[in-house]
């Protein structure tokens, strides 16, 4: 049986050097090298993916924007927001970026669904869906078959800022989070208990 994901609690850490570290944490990975996955929150930020394209960006709001080297178009992090980097070597837990795709979103359904809520993956649009609305992004990079970036979840946050963007490129987009779900429990314990169903996930 593969062993846990170590994990390290980051606290409020600035994106670009936290980017730049799972960097080279994928870079100068061994055969052996632990798997990671690091809890944290972004100050506020919009990232581009590879593929995004700036005229999703509506509004100048003065935060910065950070093209960067995951899949996907542009969303935003911010407190309240909780974050999960999953740093996995995927050919060593035997599944591909699908695969993975399917487990991170599962243990986001399955921790809403402790609190008595349902959400959805919608075909086409990875992430968590609760009634039509987007609770909760995924982007990631796959590099010499090992992972890096991961999973928000919207929990406390101003979602204002969703407004100037076009959600993963879709116009319109609603957002949500969990505390206006009648969820009241602070980010820090949303994201443990985030982390407790992303651990079941990645290791079954």
């Amino acid at each position: 049986m593969l062993l846990a994901p170590i994990v390290r609690h980051l606290g409020r850490v600035d994106y670009e050097p936290t980017w730049r570290a799972m960097q080279s944490f994928t870079a100068e990975r061994g055969p052996d090298t632990p798997d990671e996955l690091w809890l944290l929150e972004h100050p506020p930020v919009f990232t581009l993916g590879q593929a995004g394209k700036r005229e999703h960006i509506l509004t100048d709001l003065g935060i910065p924007v950070i093209a960067i080297d995951r899949g996907g178009q542009v969303t935003y992090h911010g407190p309240g927001q909780v974050v999960v980097y999953v740093l996995l070597d995927l050919r060593r837990r035997g599944y591909g970026v699908k695969e993975l795709v399917r487990r991170l979103e599962q243990a986001v359904i399955d921790l809403l669904a402790g609190f008595g809520v349902v959400a959805e993956r919608r075909a086409g649009a990875p992430g968590v869906y609760v009634n039509e609305a987007k609770i909760a992004a995924l982007g990631l990079r796959i590099k010499n078959g090992c992972s890096y970036h991961g999973l928000a979840l919207n929990v406390a946050m101003d979602l204002t800022p969703f407004s100037a963007i076009n959600p993963c490129g879709y116009e319109g987009l609603a957002v949500t989070q969990t505390s206006d779900l009648g969820i009241a429990l602070p980010s820090a314990e949303m994201g443990e208990r985030l982390l407790y169903c992303l651990v079941k996930m990645v290791t079954m």
